[in-house]
């Protein structure tokens, strides 16, 4: 299973819906919560160039926000980078 990470903030409803997306595949995930921690959030921007959140990484891949890994998960290829999926 690969390395995923996700930066949430508390109360960020599309955060919500991306953690409860991976949680429907039952990928295990690592969670950052930059609420109220300006140096996570820092790093959270160095990384995908962006403030918002959520931010998602799998396998140290900036792969977006909460519409992107829909997107994803909408043309297969999420379940292909989670391993869930093998390849046609």
């Amino acid at each position: 299973m690969p390395d995923v990470v996700i930066y949430t903030t508390a109360f960020c409803p599309y955060c919500q819906q991306a953690k409860s997306l991976l949680a429907s595949k039952d990928v295990t995930y690592t969670e950052i919560d930059v609420t109220m921690d300006s140096s996570k959030r820092r790093e959270m921007a160095n990384r995908a160039g962006s403030t918002s959140v959520p931010q998602i990484f799998v396998d140290g891949a900036h792969i977006g926000d909460c519409d992107e890994i829909h997107r994803l998960d909408h043309k297969g290829a999420l379940d292909l980078m989670l391993g869930i999926a093998a390849p046609h």
